[in-house]
């Protein structure tokens, strides 16, 4: 059996496609440099990160967009030619606003297309095709013309946010939008209508969406139409995924789903899911990516095959991801796969792996949560229990210098354990965490005095339980006394009214608001899931 998510941790708003024999999801990466992240596989179980294509400033830059703003619901597409990939750049979020709230909501979203004859080549510069919404997708009909479809925002006040599907013809030749554009799917009552799909099977023209937020009440809706342009008519169920009734669910927030076909016609549905903490009832792990078979039934409706509407934990195929456990030692010119970086196409700005080599080399820049210009490199956290370790070697002079190894969700949630200076303290470390919801919104623990030269920093995160522990290299580990709630690095742990779309992250950062640009040099980085620990010492 393939155990549900097929892509753990933060890879969520799945878009998938087949292309011969293999099979590709593209997931959103907000303010995750580069952007889009795409995986292959050949046979929807294991997948591997091949590409992220939006990976230069001419695409791409994301400095000043808000925290989970950015790169939103990329589509991926190929229509017998070549690779297209449309994506949103959310440059202004607004407020949290539910349809038919009082005041105006504004928000910036501009949609971009690119192309790419091979899904890892160099993909075009970006056409913008409109800024009307988000969530855009690219629909290549039979008989040759292509269309966009989009969700459509509305700031009016009274209105409903979430105004409807529109879809609109895109010109290749002229590379622009042509004709009117066209109010296809109003949305049902559920509302937040986001996330469409179409698909062209006998004769029907098929059009998923997602509605509900995509917080616990989220669902897959469906309709059809002998028209491309509408009116469409509601699945008999109208929503045909959801666990927003089932507190049960091992996989909950299910929505914004994606429809594919084998070569033996057989369909399945990719989607994004949550799973809470056992404890806490919040998704560390961020808003991730499940797959489950479906069916087409004799009145030509797609159905679930199990459970009707519900989420599947396990599914028919092979075994699928194994536990990870990575080493990187920094030896070659390129930053390791799993890694990325915030905001900033200029990724030379921040960090280097050839000024010293063997090392991945971290320039001080801006404060740790910068929307602009900040070193701080990570990887995701993709399961409930994990250890991380890096060895760091800096030599801060002022209190204004760090650097060390954080977990962090965004400039409002993250537990950093850094390395500094002060008149006081000599070389010393301390965490500093931001809390989203605590009267308090930073907190520090006391300083730590701590030799000169390298020094090698460890995390033991067990569900909601996070600890901390440093040593010289070859010496004994000392742990911190305290015990941080990795809970905070979750969606749901916010202050009201902003957007939380992404998931945890472990790394490694740098900071010198002094302007001096002091450098920090890690030397190896380590990253293992594990079982469940009851002391994290024993970990």
């Amino acid at each position: 059996m393939t155990r549900n998510p097929i892509l753990p941790g933060f890879n969520p708003d799945p878009s998938i496609i087949r292309v011969g024999e293999d099979y590709y999801i593209a997931t959103s990466t907000f303010e995750w440099f580069p952007g889009v992240q795409i995986h292959h596989s050949r046979d929807l179980a294991n997948w591997t990160l091949v590409a992220r294509p939006l990976n230069r400033a001419s695409q791409l830059d994301m400095r000043g967009d808000p925290d989970s703003c950015g790169v939103w619901a990329p589509c991926l597409s190929h229509d017998g030619e070549r690779f297209h990939l449309i994506y949103t750049d959310v440059k202004r979020y607004g407020r949290t606003t539910v349809g038919g709230a009082s005041g105006a909501s504004l928000r910036d979203f501009h949609n971009y297309l690119v192309t790419c004859d091979t899904i890892d080549g160099d993909w075009s510069d970006p056409i913008h095709l409109n800024s009307s919404g988000f969530d855009p997708s690219l629909f290549h009909d039979e008989d040759g013309r292509k269309w966009l479809l989009n969700m459509l925002w509305d700031h009016r006040p009274g209105r409903n946010r979430f105004s409807g599907i529109v879809a609109q013809e895109y010109s290749p030749a002229e590379q622009r939008l042509i004709g009117e554009r066209v109010n296809i799917f109003p949305g049902t009552p559920l509302g937040l209508t986001e996330a469409p799909h179409l698909y062209k099977r006998d004769g029907w023209y098929h059009l998923l969406t997602a509605e509900g937020g995509t917080g616990w009440n989220h669902a897959v809706t469906m309709a059809r139409s002998r028209s491309l342009t509408g009116p469409y008519e509601l699945h008999p169920d109208t929503y045909i995924l959801s666990s927003r009734t089932r507190p049960d669910a091992p996989l909950a927030r299910a929505g914004h789903a994606d429809l594919v076909e084998t070569p033996e016609g057989e369909p399945w549905l990719v989607y994004l899911c949550g799973r809470p903490l056992p404890n806490r009832g919040r998704c560390v792990l961020g808003r991730e990516t499940a797959i489950q078979p479906m069916r087409w039934g004799a009145d030509s409706w797609l159905y679930t095959t199990g459970e009707p509407g519900m989420p599947m934990l396990e599914v028919p195929g092979p075994e699928g991801r194994a536990p990870a456990d990575a080493r990187d030692d920094f030896d070659g010119p390129e930053l390791p796969i799993d890694f990325q970086w915030l905001r900033t196409p200029e990724p030379d700005a921040i960090f280097s792996l050839t000024a010293r080599p063997g090392h991945l080399r971290l320039y001080g820049r801006e404060t740790i949560g910068s929307l602009f210009t900040q070193a701080l490199v990570a990887r995701r956290q993709q399961a409930f229990c994990y250890s991380a370790s890096c060895a760091l070697d800096t030599a801060p002079r002022h209190f204004q210098q760090a650097a060390g190894l954080v977990a962090y969700y965004n400039a409002s949630k993250f537990h950093y354990l850094h390395v500094s200076h002060d008149e006081e303290a000599g070389r010393h470390l301390r965490v500093m965490s931001a809390l989203p919801d605590s009267p308090q919104a930073d907190s520090f623990t006391a300083p730590i005095a701590i030799p000169e030269g390298p020094v090698e920093l460890r995390v033991e995160v067990d569900y909601e339980r996070l600890r901390f522990a440093w040593r010289v290299p070859g010496g004994d580990w000392q742990w911190l006394p305290e015990q941080f709630d990795a809970s905070i690095l979750s969606d749901e742990a916010s202050a009201p009214g902003l957007p939380n779309f992404t998931g945890a992250f472990i790394g490694m950062a740098c900071q010198d608001l002094s302007g001096a640009g002091l450098h920090a040099d890690f030397d190896w980085f380590a990253y293992r899931e594990r079982d469940f620990s009851p002391r994290a010492s024993d970990a």
